[in-house]
């Protein structure tokens, strides 16, 4: 039982506003045309996916690599112009990027 159905299990009369309703906050990024690089490699002996190409404001970098981030349950930066994911997940990152509007192309392997 979520908090919607328990808040209408204890206010049975109540209509919400079209403003109280809950809705799915989705993160907006700039959407380019060119399509952002997913490639894999192995640093320190340890596997990392690469993402290069992207164009966007600093900010865009900072939501981009959160939302994969959270999303894997990994770690994960960007720096200089790339973002950088702990381990191999390229097939999961680039399905989520096609999902939210962006063009992939995998490089190697």
């Amino acid at each position: 039982m979520d908090l919607q159905d328990q808040l209408r299990s204890l206010f049975p009369d109540h209509q919400p506003e079209k403003d109280e309703e809950v809705s799915e906050k989705k993160a907006e990024f700039w959407i380019q045309d060119e399509p952002i690089l997913c490639k894999y490699e192995k640093r320190k002996g340890k596997p990392v996916t690469i993402l290069e190409g992207y164009q966007g404001a600093e900010s865009d970098f900072k939501k981009l690599t959160k939302e994969l981030k959270v999303l894997l349950g990994v770690g994960g930066t960007y720096k200089n112009e790339t973002i950088i994911i702990q381990g191999d997940y390229r097939d999961k990152i680039m399905e989520y990027l096609k999902e939210n509007g962006f063009k992939t192309k995998r490089v190697g392997g």
